[in-house]
């Protein structure tokens, strides 16, 4: 079925997200190891990305770990630091699908007030013709729920669906319902699928 329509994720597909890597700079790999086995630090986000409070989560989380409460706070006061850097090859294939027509639909784990913050950071949140974002939703990838919500609300039958994702898990739920899927590793080998799909050349994919 031909493509009508390209989703992509965003957390390490349009800009990384490796809290892990951040953490291993501010306080070092010993101590960010001992943090992340003291809190479920990736809990805490879940939480978020379900549609809980951005600051006042991470600040109530704070407060209940207080041997680590600075270091659980820059979860959120340094969170463009871990929500970066932007992959700009793939901001530039967002950018060159839209410009030939091809709707282009953001399907994101991503809280509702954390997206509200970024929006105005990250230039590309304002591109795409649709935002499917989890914390709105009420409902998380891999969940089936989140998959049938964005079938319903677009009205693009699956097979017309094409969606680039990090996670296996959140793949392989799309794949099951039917879309084309694509499991992201670099943004040259998303474009390639691009350009075999027919959406873009090799030039407009930057090859």
């Amino acid at each position: 079925m031909t493509v009508k329509a390209v989703i992509f994720d965003i957390g390490n597909v349009l800009t990384c997200w490796q809290p892990e890597a951040f953490y291993d700079r501010v306080i070092g790999e010993a101590r960010r190891r001992a943090l992340f086995d003291a809190v479920d630090l990736h809990g805490m986000n879940l939480d978020v990305d379900a549609g809980a409070l951005f600051r006042e989560t991470i600040y109530d989380w704070a407060e209940r770990f207080p041997e680590w409460s600075a270091e659980i706070r820059m979860w959120y006061d340094r969170w463009d630091e871990l929500a970066s850097p932007r992959i700009e090859g793939s901001i530039a294939l967002l950018r060159a699908l839209r410009g030939k027509g091809v709707p282009v639909f953001a399907l994101t784990n991503f809280g509702r007030y954390s997206y509200d913050e970024a929006r105005p950071k990250m230039d590309f949140l304002s591109e795409f013709d649709r935002e499917y974002v989890s914390g709105r939703m009420g409902v998380v990838k891999p969940d089936p729920e989140i998959y049938r919500m964005v079938e319903e609300d677009c009205g693009i039958a699956p097979g017309g669906l094409l969606f680039a994702d990090d996670r296996p898990e959140n793949i392989e739920a799309a794949r099951v319902r039917g879309w084309g899927v694509h499991l992201f590793e670099g943004w040259q080998g998303w474009a390639e699928r691009l350009v075999a799909e027919g959406l873009l050349t090799r030039k407009e994919a930057g090859l």
